[in-house]
């Protein structure tokens, strides 16, 4: 597989994920309910975003001296027009959570325990899924033509549909899980699991996290073959995926109580899919320039945002 990441580029980028799994494993919430404040989550979420902006500079300075500024210019492009897709999508997966906690009630205290395994779950999913993806790539080049017609097909679904998210507690998956786990019926705090007459019980907390880490299987599934349609170099693909998807738990406490002023952002996420879809399937027809990606990615999210804000104020009047 060709790539730009060279050892130094993979170990200091290894040492930025675990540092920032770690401050985020640490971080005291300053919420009344227990977990975290809307400014700390704002605070927060800024420094995700700063942590990303800077490593993609240090990208760009260190393959400037590597290979020259054409290619570190191509590839800072490439990482950032990832992570903002990428960072879109996962705006989506939060909204799912959102729902997820709501259907089982679990109180804010205890979303941060699941939050917290289920980040870390994704993050190594996503790793195995993004490699996996690679190297059928590299092996398989017309599998990018699956991986367009399949976007298409699911912005198209996505957009058609009134509701993507269901009510978890009607699905088939998590009926089938409760058949085969002894369940309580009510939370036991932050455990998993309660032993009772010699007799191991799952918690709906545990339930909850199945489901979380489920979702974002589906994300995923959703999310990798659109950012091999920016770039198929494992090395773009896995950073800026994985810098998108740091921080998530203080997105979702930032974004948990305007989720409902965000109603129309299934739409304009349908149509980045179908975008990108496109943009696969007429790979060796016409490539369409990586500028010209990052700016309708951004467009069609700023538009979605200001039409919903628009019709926010309307319903006010």
């Amino acid at each position: 597989m060709q790539t730009v990441g060279t050892p130094l580029l993979w170990g200091i980028f290894s040492v930025i994920v675990i540092t920032m799994i770690i401050i985020d494993l640490k971080l005291k919430s300053t919420g009344r309910t227990g977990s975290m404040g809307v400014k700390q989550a704002a605070i927060w979420s800024l420094i995700w975003v700063c942590v990303s902006l800077a490593f993609a500079t240090g990208l760009w300075f260190y393959l400037r001296h590597l290979s020259g500024s054409a290619l570190a210019s191509a590839q800072t492009l490439n990482f950032l027009t990832g992570y903002l897709l990428e960072k879109a999508l996962a705006v989506d997966n939060v909204f799912v959570w959102l729902m997820l906690f709501s259907a089982f009630a679990i109180p804010p205290a205890l979303q941060q325990r699941v939050l917290i395994y289920g980040v870390l779950g994704a993050i190594v999913l996503r790793t195995i899924m993004i490699f996996a993806g690679s190297w059928l790539v590299n092996e398989f080049s017309w599998i990018l033509y699956i991986f367009g017609a399949f976007l298409v097909i699911t912005g198209i679904k996505m957009f058609m549909s009134k509701s993507d998210h269901d009510n978890p507690e009607d699905g088939r998956l998590l009926q089938g899980i409760k058949k085969r786990l002894r369940v309580t019926e009510q939370l036991e705090g932050e455990k998993f699991f309660v032993v009772r007459q010699g007799i191991r019980y799952a918690t709906p907390l545990l339930l909850a996290l199945i489901m979380v880490e489920l979702s974002d299987v589906i994300f995923a599934v959703d999310s990798i073959p659109a950012i091999f349609a920016v770039t198929t170099d494992p090395f773009i693909v896995l950073t800026s995926n994985l810098f998108a998807i740091l921080g998530l738990r203080a997105m979702y406490f930032l974004l948990a109580g305007v989720a409902e002023k965000f109603s129309l952002l299934q739409y304009g996420l349908a149509v980045i899919l179908t975008f990108i879809g496109v943009k696969m399937l007429l790979i060796d027809v016409w490539h369409i320039p990586t500028t010209i990606s990052l700016s309708v990615i951004a467009v069609i999210l700023i538009s979605t945002l200001a039409i919903n804000h628009w019709l926010n104020i309307r319903k006010k009047i």
